[in-house]
């Protein structure tokens, strides 16, 4: 009997880097992973902003693939709201402030919250893009908290050894650095690894 794949929860916040998320999202279902979406009302007002299109536009063609599911940001009865639910772990990306915040300090009061929560508890992995600069000893403190718990703290930083010839090199990049931080590839693809130039 076919053992069935665990699925990734994305939590999609109000912060800057829609592209982040929906490329995220993208290559975990193009790889065939269950994914689960769950976006805040802050970040459905950014998807828009900044990607030019509704994030109710983008669930439609999601939906289309059969890994994937979404439930509603205050959904608190949907199953990624229960340890007893079994996950892969959870990525925000991005991840505000606030999400970080309330994160380290066991606030939960909406789904995406609640799921991130699960995933400290149950001791799965949780993956947090944080977007904000410059950092105050608040942020940086927060994020330590985070960190010494178990989360992984992966700040969207450019790979400029790459030569990236744009923002969406700089995306596949963060992306690809996610993806093997949440398990789901052992290393970055060849041509997104930093190769040591001999004499």
């Amino acid at each position: 009997m076919a053992i069935l794949q665990r699925p990734i929860i994305v939590g999609i916040s109000g912060a800057s880097g829609a592209v982040l998320a929906r490329r995220t999202v993208d290559e975990l279902l193009r790889r065939e992973i269950p994914t689960i979406a769950v976006c805040s009302n802050g970040g459905k007002l950014v998807w828009q902003d900044e990607l030019g299109v509704s994030f109710n536009e983008t669930l439609a063609e999601w939906r289309e693939h059969p890994q994937f599911t979404t439930y509603s940001i205050n959904d608190l009865r949907a199953p990624v709201a229960s340890g007893t639910f079994a996950t892969s772990g959870m990525v925000v990306v991005p991840c505000s402030m606030n999400s970080v915040a309330s994160i380290a300090h066991g606030l939960s009061n909406n789904l995406l919250l609640r799921a991130a929560d699960v995933c400290l508890k149950e001791n799965r992995r949780l993956v947090l893009v944080p977007r904000e600069t410059p950092l105050h000893s608040i942020h940086l403190e927060n994020m330590l908290t985070l960190s010494r718990i178990g989360a992984t703290i992966l700040p969207p930083e450019p790979a400029f050894y790459l030569h990236p010839q744009g923002i969406d090199d700089i995306v596949r990049f963060v992306v690809g650095r996610v993806l093997v931080a949440m398990g789901v590839a052992d290393e970055l693809p060849i041509d997104l690894q930093y190769v040591a130039k001999t004499d």
